[in-house]
């Protein structure tokens, strides 16, 4: 019997364990901006060439940017993550061959560089964006 209730008491526990962590996602996932927006995007190619695209778009994410975006292209791997760009402007970024990866920043400070303290914070799929913000798309190589 006393096993049974404290078999019981545990379940109810992981049970509002669960709940707290769906209510603590929602509070705390990224919230995306509805309606039109102008966003930029900036890629630097492996050679430190700077390409800018300005998007004019409802797209709530920023892939959905990307896709808009007028001559640029990119190319990945859908994952359990989302879109894991491998290539962008025809430009490879293969990790296994050379520890190179495409890095994304926000400009949340205003100053026009890619920052390694402003990282983007989601994939792709899931970085939301906003009307006025500014993204870049970085070629780079670990050290």
């Amino acid at each position: 019997m006393k096993k049974s209730i404290k078999t019981v008491i545990a379940l109810a526990v992981l049970l509002v364990a669960a709940i707290a962590v769906c209510f603590a996602w929602r509070a705390f996932s990224p919230k995306a901006q509805q309606g039109a927006k102008t966003v930029t995007v900036t890629v630097v190619d492996d050679r430190g060439e700077r390409r800018e695209y300005t998007a004019h778009t409802d797209a709530e994410y920023l892939r959905g940017v990307m896709e808009v975006c007028a001559g640029l292209e990119f190319t990945g791997t859908e994952s359990e993550y989302g879109l894991m760009v491998e290539s962008v402007n025809g430009l490879r970024a293969d990790y296994a061959a050379d520890a190179a990866y495409w890095a994304f920043y926000t400009d949340l400070n205003g100053n026009g560089e890619a920052d390694a303290d402003e990282y983007c914070a989601y994939g792709v799929d899931t970085q939301p964006v906003a009307d006025g913000e500014s993204y870049f798309i970085v070629y780079e190589k670990a050290a």
